[in-house]
């Protein structure tokens, strides 16, 4: 059996008892079990970072607060630093405080994890998931 390494992970309340919720309705025997299919489905998205020069397409998209503070023209300035690969983006008001963005992108693997990262990271940006479509 290989080796495993036992750490440790801190979650806000709700997060946790929704993840409880739903691991428990898909029958889950236990909670690693589960985070480690969560984790191997994180890696699986993003393998595409390591191919950086290769020209990809796919979307990102973007659930935010518009409600925190200079998040909105952080978000559009980050966009226009990086017009050369967005392509189109859609705006929609999900909720009183909550956007979603789908932003289509076509440009280098490195590029488009660039952008990806900067948006993400932003206080305010909820989820945020880039999928690129390989053809």
């Amino acid at each position: 059996m290989p080796k495993v390494t036992r750490i440790g992970v801190t979650f806000p309340p709700e997060l946790l008892k929704d993840f409880d919720e739903i691991i428990n309705k898909m029958g889950y025997e236990s909670r690693s079990k589960a985070i480690q299919d969560a984790v191997r489905l994180y890696v699986s998205d993003r393998k595409w970072i390591k191919e950086e020069d290769t020209v990809q397409t796919g979307v990102i998209l973007m659930v935010y607060d518009h409600d925190a503070k200079g998040l909105e023209s952080e978000l559009t300035e980050t966009q226009h630093e990086h017009s050369s690969i967005i392509t189109s983006t859609l705006h929609v008001h999900i909720s009183e405080q909550d956007c979603l963005e789908a932003i289509a992108v076509k440009g280098k693997a490195s590029e488009i994890h660039h952008l990806s990262d900067e948006l993400t990271t932003r206080r305010g940006v909820k989820i945020l998931k880039t999928t690129i479509v390989t053809v």
